[in-house]
């Protein structure tokens, strides 16, 4: 699986301010409706519920909330980078300021695990990353991220 699979440009943002977790998981579902109409509320509720099995702050800044719900008919992606990192509960405890957010059906099963483990695997590149920190515009973020995303997940 490929980022470019997940992500369209209309599902990046850069996002200024967001004080918890809790607001963050808010703004992933107004985000999630706004691109795939999907119900915010459930959304947010899916991955605050997937969060309290552990944190998905995966450490060096990013973090991948995940969840499935039946509404979603094919694996999609959210990307944001927040302007003012914020506290996740990561591995390292490192505050959190890469977001890739993942939405699945509920029985996507192998195509939910190929797509977090290439995005993943594309996010534990520092350099890639210090490429998204170094930049705000939906564009460049999307080209970065795509382009860096040719291999498949194992």
């Amino acid at each position: 699986m490929i980022i470019s699979e997940l992500l369209t440009l209309d599902s990046i943002r850069v996002t200024p301010a967001i004080s918890s977790k809790k607001r963050l998981f808010n703004t992933l579902g107004e985000f999630a409706h706004d691109v795939y109409k999907l119900d915010a509320e459930r959304v947010s509720d899916a991955l605050m519920e997937r969060e309290k099995l552990g944190p998905t702050g995966v450490g060096h800044g990013v973090a991948l909330p995940h969840a499935r719900l039946d509404e979603v008919k094919r694996v999609r992606g959210l990307f944001l980078k927040l302007e003012r990192p914020i506290d996740f509960g990561s591995v390292d405890r490192q505050p959190v300021d890469l977001i890739f957010c993942l939405l699945a059906a509920s029985d996507a099963g192998v195509d939910h695990l190929k797509a977090l483990a290439a995005v993943s695997r594309t996010l534990r590149d520092p350099d890639l990353c210090a490429k998204l920190r170094a930049n705000d515009q939906p564009q460049t973020l999307h080209a970065v991220l795509t382009d860096r995303s040719i291999t498949n997940a194992a």
